[in-house]
């Protein structure tokens, strides 16, 4: 047993307090480091780390940025959550299917899962995906104008590989390069002022375009039928956007490669059940 004495805000069980039992207990005179210690500390249960990503959720903030303590904990709570999440929605996607609702198949169930195809799909597309759609939401500048950088050099190569495929790839690799000299060059600047305000709108903005894009999984159907079929991935975008503000991109990159290769795996073994 610990020797440690407890104090009004320190719980019996010693974990760190969370924000609202010091403000419960010393209220706007709480000590800024204890405040900080209760935000960076995971939740003291899995319920209670899920009821921070809801609240999160309604109201997207930077405040929690990078304030993890235990990335690891946290990462598997969301994990969990995640499972949780596609496990319902396979359910009711399973209803709809018995109850005569016509659902199309992804790309994904015409491809043959060679080694090539699951990298990409558990390595590339993760690091990918969150570089294009999640890097830039710490609000720092450097990884702003990386973004920007990146789609100026991407744009100017498909506008003009075709007619000068040298000065095309020129654009893609300053493009690049600039990006890389934003990120090392402005590494110590903080969040933008303009983007920590207007946050929550990029936030979901980030999300939704994550989803939008994975519309194009499916070869056919309707819009009115695609849009419910991807909200999986409006979900995921979501549990991925607070990751990566919470701990960091390479958290979300994890988080992400971990729920393509769980899909993956469950996809490769109901085609071997169903064959």
């Amino acid at each position: 047993m610990s020797d440690r004495p407890t104090s009004p805000v320190t719980p019996p069980n010693n974990q760190t307090p969370s924000v609202a039992e010091l403000k419960a207990v010393l209220g706007d005179d709480a000590p800024a480091e204890m405040l900080a210690e209760a935000r960076a500390a995971p939740a003291a249960t899995l319920r209670g780390e899920w009821q921070r990503v809801l609240a999160f959720l309604r109201r997207p903030t930077l405040d929690v940025s990078e304030q993890s303590a235990a990335p690891l904990t946290v990462l598997g709570r969301i994990y969990l959550l995640d499972m949780l999440a596609m496990l319902v929605l396979v359910i009711c996607a399973s209803i709809a299917v018995a109850a005569g609702v016509y659902l199309p198949r992804t790309a994904l169930a015409e491809i043959e899962f060679t080694w090539v195809v699951v990298l990409a799909v558990i390595i590339g597309a993760p690091v990918f995906e969150e570089l294009a759609f999640r890097s830039w939401l710490s609000g720092k500048p450097g990884h702003v104008i990386a973004l920007f950088a990146v789609g100026a050099g991407a744009t100017g190569y498909a506008a003009i590989h075709t007619i000068a495929p040298i000065v095309g790839a020129i654009l893609m690799i300053a493009g690049i390069v600039g990006a890389i000299v934003a990120i090392i060059t402005l590494a110590n600047r903080t969040p933008m002022g303009w983007f920590a305000r207007y946050f929550p709108i990029f936030f979901w903005l980030s999300t939704l375009a994550f989803a939008l894009v994975h519309i194009f999984n499916f070869q056919q159907g309707s819009l009115a039928v695609l849009l419910p079929l991807v909200l999986p991935q409006f979900v995921l975008g979501g549990l991925l956007g607070y990751i990566r503000v919470r701990i960091g991109l390479s958290a979300a990159i994890v988080l992400h490669a971990l729920h393509n290769a769980t899909a993956l795996g469950i996809s490769a073994l109901a085609g071997e059940m169903g064959g």
